[in-house]
């Protein structure tokens, strides 16, 4: 579970916000000052830091520069000016993208994740009951033979792949594809990806062990191995 540093003095905003981002499955963490911020940056790991440009006792650059400097993760900074000056001077200061205020919830939430893919290694190779992906060269392998997954097909996979012991709802995965896709993806549009997907890397597709279902909640990944 990805875990969110958010920086944000407006407490009506970081409860909001808060909100969306536990429903969208991340862990937060929130700072309404530069000086907690900074106290925070040494006790806790994160992922990504989304991080108000005006704060009470300073500004959101020199926090940006700070969580640079102590973990090296992906900042997209929210900005209720929208000005180019702002925006620039973020970009410039090791900022990886930026939001303006009054900002879309699912917009939000695929530039986060956007952030996120690009910061992940280079490099990652998943095993399970003898299927390989190596997501760095997006190619999938089944018993050492490879295996032919359409963008969508992939990019479902991925998301299970990426979120090992996280039940991904019926929701995000429908949010995420759209994202992915350009074009509504509907619930039936789903439930045949899944199993088309299931279809090509299951031994037994009628019996999955690594697309398990979570009934009345969604999806989460398997071992390859039989339910104990």
């Amino acid at each position: 579970m990805k875990h969110i540093f958010l920086v944000e003095d407006d407490m009506a905003i970081a409860k909001n916000l808060s909100r969306l981002l536990t429903a969208e499955g991340f862990t937060v963490t929130h700072a309404p000052t530069m000086q907690q911020a900074f106290d925070m940056l040494g006790k806790q790991r994160f992922d990504l830091g989304l991080v108000d440009i005006s704060l009470p006792d300073g500004n959101g650059f020199t926090v940006c520069t700070e969580i640079k400097e102590v973990q090296d993760i992906p900042v997209i900074f929210l900005t209720a000016s929208g000005d180019e000056a702002s925006v620039v001077t973020g970009l410039n200061m090791g900022g990886d993208d930026y939001v303006t205020k009054p900002f879309r919830p699912r917009e939000l939430v695929a530039r986060i994740r956007t952030a996120l893919r690009r910061s992940a290694p280079a490099s990652s190779v998943f095993e399970a009951g003898g299927l390989s992906v190596d997501t760095a060269a997006g190619i999938v392998k089944k018993d050492g033979a490879e295996i032919a997954l359409s963008a969508l097909e992939y990019r479902l996979f991925l998301m299970f792949i990426c979120n090992p012991k996280t039940v991904i709802t019926r929701e995000r995965l429908l949010n995420e594809l759209w994202d992915a896709a350009g074009e509504f993806v509907t619930n039936n549009t789903l439930t045949v990806y899944i199993k088309r997907l299931r279809e090509k890397i299951e031994n037994d597709p009628s019996n999955p062990k690594l697309i398990l279902t979570v009934h009345g909640t969604g999806y989460r990944l398997g071992d390859g191995h039989a339910e104990k």
